[in-house]
C-alpha cells in the first residue's frame, strides 16, 4: 500500500532529522511549508531555544506564493545576522527542493547566510 503525501514527508523528514542537527554556532534553518503560508526558523538543538523566526502571514495577499518564500528568506536571513548568526544548516523539513522551499533558501542566501 502507497504512502499518504504526508506519511511520505513525515518519514523523509525523520530521517533529515536524524543527520541534521543544529549547534550554537550553526543553528539549524527550518522550514515548514502550509498550503497558504510559509514559515522559517532558526533553532539551536542544544538548548532547544528558537533564534529568530519570519512568516509570509504579515506580507501582503496580492503576491504570489513563491515570492513571498523568496521574501521570508531575506527576512529569516536580516533577523539572524541582528541576532549574530552567519551560518546554518538548511532543513527542507521533508519538502522537495523546489518551488517555495527553493526560494526561500535562494532569499535567504541573498540575504547574507551561508549554508
Amino acid at each position: 500500500m502507497a504512502y499518504k503525501k504526508t506519511d511520505r514527508r513525515e518519514k523523509i523528514r525523520k530521517g533529515i532529522r536524524a543527520s541534521i542537527t543544529g549547534t550554537g554556532s550553526r543553528p539549524r534553518l527550518s522550514v515548514f511549508r502550509s498550503n497558504k503560508d510559509i514559515y522559517a526558523q532558526i533553532i539551536d538543538d542544544v538548548t532547544g531555544k528558537t533564534i529568530a523566526a519570519a512568516s509570509s502571514r504579515k506580507l501582503a495577499d496580492k503576491v504570489a506564493k513563491s515570492e513571498k518564500a523568496g521574501m521570508v528568506g531575506k527576512m529569516i536571513a536580516e533577523a539572524a545576522k541582528a541576532k549574530g548568526v552567519e551560518q546554518v544548516v538548511f532543513d527542507r523539513g521533508g519538502y522537495l527542493y523546489h518551488g517555495r522551499v527553493k526560494n526561500l533558501a535562494e532569499g535567504a542566501r541573498e540575504g547574507g547566510l551561508v549554508f
